[in-house]
């Protein structure tokens, strides 16, 4: 009798498996939500800029800029060597040409990889052209910006690429 009496004893709950299963599925959920926070803070989406509020406001300066090298007729011819990641750009104006700036702003933005774009100083040198010396080569596509505190040219282009032009669109 005394073994029946053991059987019909229950077992301790920590020894059942409902209690177990059932405290499963929550700590399962915690685990998954701790996983997705630290992966959406490692890898953050970089693809909208942090003073965007700031650049919103600007675009009536921006559209003066465009404006401006529209007017001046700029053409830019622009020579990138892949293995030297020398940058070459000549200028033609096709109205009254004015000073040239004795440096350029040359921004190359990835739509997606922050990492992944590059702000160039392009400085004149005594033959007319600007030069200047990419960081690292280019890969896919990018949205281009060159100009100075005047007037600037905006397109996109797919890298690599040895040579294009850019002009008002």
């Amino acid at each position: 009798m005394k073994k029946d009496a053991e059987h019909d004893s229950p077992k301790p709950w920590y020894r059942q498996f409902w209690p177990w299963f059932i405290m499963a599925l929550p700590a399962s959920a915690v685990i998954a939500g701790i996983a997705t926070l630290i992966i959406a803070v490692k890898y953050q989406d970089s693809v909208v800029r942090d003073d965007w509020y700031k650049e919103g406001r600007a675009i009536n300066q921006n559209m003066a800029r465009d404006e401006a090298a529209a007017k001046l007729g700029i053409v830019a011819d622009i020579r990138m060597d892949a293995l030297t990641g020398e940058v070459n750009v000549s200028l033609q104006e096709k109205t009254a040409p004015q000073k040239s700036p004795e440096q350029l702003q040359l921004v190359l933005s990835h739509p997606t990889q922050a990492e992944a774009d590059q702000h160039l100083v392009l400085l004149k040198k005594p033959d007319g052209h600007y030069h200047g010396q990419l960081q690292a080569a280019l890969h896919g596509r990018f949205d281009i910006e060159l100009g100075d505190a005047e007037w600037r040219l905006l397109s996109t282009r797919v890298f690599p690429l040895a040579e294009f032009t850019l002009r008002h669109e």
